[in-house]
């Protein structure tokens, strides 16, 4: 059973919740690469061959430099691996390669040991190092748990002593799931014991004057670990440590939901300026993660302290969360448009918006046909801008045209509120919410009062035929203040604010539900991205504002619409919500990025069980490619597929094992007879 942990809910992580300032850290030099304090953000990624494999390792390694990364990362699993490192390593200078490498090491001090003679980083996991997980003992009395402090402090001196005199890093890489017996028993499987776990080790090195520390705190699930990274920040802070942090999401799997989990992870971190290196892991060719990782850190290379903020008042003291560390919803009233509800406990639903200015309409209405016979991923809250009548017009013909599926459909209209046809179209059935969106700041001038005054009728007429208002402006103040006009007619209400950029969304967000008014009066929030031309860049983008707002319990419906159709908006919408963990609505793969330990083609392995299992809706399925990678870091998966031995599978059920040693070409089959068995599987749909 573990005990409870008082930790302050409002640690100081950071200095300032409505201000970018990167986190204060010393740097630590891995060879010729300097790691935090005001240098760029570092980039690397991780070898997928056999150490063994001295050719195939140097060339991989050379890949992945020439697609941008400044560190590589090697496995060595065992003694003799971590002996060929000095091959790899004099093959690569020989290239004109000087890139650090990192050796990954699990389980073995001796092969840290041997490791460190070789390279310029070795990366421990605390959690198997030199502790255990076997559950021997239930609960630890303090004199226990001072034994084992002992016993590991005892393993690991000699590697501090060895890195400290080569003038080598090192990097304490906690990962959820992965915790030891003893951290697991006094903390659970918690932020506060990935952070305690990490920090038992640091405070050896510090003991043997060695600092040339990196701390990283990876998880699968990326609310946990943004939270694991706070708390580390803050304790660190507390404790009169700098360290830099290493950023990634461990098992985040391939193609779009690994990116937008990834950038969900660690583009939030980095927005509140924590990080100083960081890893996008893709089921994938390694060198397909640098673009990801260049595209997430761009933006915060040359991040000025003091950008992208919103000058609170002086006495301002409101927090945007409860707690910083653990998850919770922000509680919100319940409001209905159409056939869904937003806030309170509702599904969060999905805005799109279609381009009726430049999309033919024909082209429109067959995407929105398409659409609703999706049974995965149907649109749901249609936006429509209206200007002139035409618009109106237009928006008649084609609910029309929609026939029965726009019963399926929530259409909401955006004005402006001095628009004379506000009222009007308040009162057309088929709308059912009107968006009220005021002109930005700078352009409202003397006209403030005249569109204060029209909002406040259209609110009044809106509360007498039942129907929502979304208040929508490009400051969090003024509409705080237009909340407070609007809500003393109608609590209908939904807050919206629409900026170009990121940076300061987060931030405007963050005031906007921190306000003393709009927290008490708990309105729920629509999160909306700006556009972008680049649907990489806008994916990115995208995940770093709802990823940042929603794991801290902010949102209660999103709009996205920068894609090339709306098929690819409302599936970038979705995606989004299942990587922010916050809406399932297909089967959730943790799948490792594969090394040097894997057993098996980890690519078409993932793709061959996506094929078989992808229809699973609310279903988390872990393919992972060793026991290094299985139970400890799939910490939440309900089954696990992972590599047991050469062409032997081994399948879980959450952390345990349940079959062992099976042949791969019969594993697949089994999976799904273990997930009948548990009674979550359904037979696909024929089209």
């Amino acid at each position: 059973m573990a005990t409870e942990t008082a930790v302050n809910p409002h640690l100081p992580f950071t200095d300032n919740l409505f201000s970018y300032k990167r986190r204060k850290t010393r740097v630590v030099m891995v060879g010729n690469i300097p790691v935090g304090g005001n240098n760029p953000i570092v980039l690397q990624s991780m070898a997928t061959t056999r150490t063994q494999d001295t050719k195939s390792t140097v060339n991989q390694s050379i890949q992945m430099i020439k697609a941008g990364a400044q560190i590589v990362r090697i496995t060595a699993p065992t003694e003799i691996d971590a002996k060929n490192l000095k091959n790899i390593k004099a093959e690569l200078v020989a290239k004109g390669y000087n890139t650090p490498i990192v050796a990954d090491i699990h389980f073995r001090p001796e092969a840290a040991m041997e490791a460190a003679n070789w390279v310029e980083k070795v990366r421990i996991n605390p959690g198997n190092f030199c502790d255990s997980k076997a559950f021997k003992i239930l609960e630890y009395t303090d004199a226990q748990y001072n034994e084992e402090l002992e016993r590991i402090e005892e393993r690991f001196t000699p590697l501090v002593l060895k890195l400290k005199s080569l003038g080598r890093a090192v990097r304490i890489g906690t990962n959820h799931g992965s915790l030891s017996d003893r951290i697991m028993n006094r903390y659970g499987d918690s932020p506060e014991g990935m952070v305690e776990s990490a920090l038992e080790f640091v405070r050896i090195c510090e003991k043997n004057g060695f600092r040339d520390i990196i701390l990283s705190m990876k998880a699968s699930n990326p609310k946990v670990m943004i939270a694991a990274y706070r708390l580390l920040a803050a304790q660190m802070a507390g404790e009169g440590m700098d360290y830099p942090f290493h950023l990634g999401v461990t098992e985040a799997g391939d193609g779009e939901d690994g990116r937008i989990k990834s950038a969900i992870g660690i583009g939030s971190l980095l927005e509140d300026g924590i990080g100083d290196t960081i890893r996008v892991s893709l089921t994938e060719d390694p060198e397909f993660e640098l673009p990801v990782c260049a595209m997430i850190a761009a933006p915060y290379h040359q991040r000025e302290s003091g950008s992208a903020s919103i000058l609170v008042p002086p006495d301002f003291q409101g927090t945007h969360t409860e707690n910083f560390y653990h998850y919770a919803r922000r509680p919100t009233r319940v409001v209905k448009i159409g056939p869904f509800a937003i806030g309170g406990e509702n599904t969060v639903p999905i805005v799109t918006r279609g381009d009726e200015k430049n999309m033919e309409p024909a082209k429109l209405l067959s995407s929105m046909k398409e659409q609703l016979n999706s049974k995965d991923t149907p649109p749901e809250i249609h936006e429509w801008k209206i200007e002139v009548r035409e618009d109106l017009n237009a928006l008649a013909s084609f609910q029309k045209s929609l026939a029965e599926g726009a019963g399926r459909l929530a259409f909401l209209a955006r004005l402006r509120p001095s628009n004379p046809l506000a009222l009007e179209t308040l009162k057309e059935e088929s709308v059912h919410g009107l968006c009220l969106a005021f002109p930005e700041r700078d352009l409202l001038n003397g006209n403030f009062p005249s569109e204060l005054e029209a909002m406040r009728k259209v609110v009044w007429e809106a509360k007498t035929l039942q129907k929502p208002i979304f208040l929508e402006a490009d400051d969090a103040m003024l509409l705080a203040t237009l909340v407070k006009e609007a809500a003393a007619i109608s609590w209908n209400l939904v807050l919206s604010l629409n900026r170009p950029d990121v940076p300061s969304l987060i931030r405007h967000y963050r005031y906007l539900t921190a306000d003393f008014f709009v927290r008490e009066s708990a309105f729920p929030i629509h999160l909306k991205a700006p556009l972008n031309d680049s649907y990489a860049e806008h994916r990115i983008q995208a995940s770093i504002l709802f990823g940042s707002l929603l794991c801290d319990g902010i949102g209660d419906s999103v709009q996205a619409g920068a894609g090339k159709s709306l098929k690819q908006d409302v599936t970038l919408l979705f995606n989004l919500l299942q990587g922010a963990g916050v809406r399932i609505s297909k089967t959730e793969f943790v799948s490792c990025p594969s090394c040097g330990r894997t057993l098996f083609d980890l690519q078409s392995t993932t793709e061959r069980i996506k094929s078989k299992t992808g229809h699973l809706k609310g279903v988390k399925i872990a393919i992972m490619g060793c026991i290094v990678n299985g139970p400890g870091e799939m910490a939440d998966a309900d089954f696990g597929y992972v590599g047991g031995g050469p062409a032997k599978i081994n399948l879980y059920v959450g952390k345990e094992c349940v079959e062992k040693g099976i042949p791969s070409e019969v594993a697949d089959e089994r999976l799904i007879e273990l997930i009948k068995t548990h009674g979550k599987w359904v037979d696909p749909v024929l089209a």
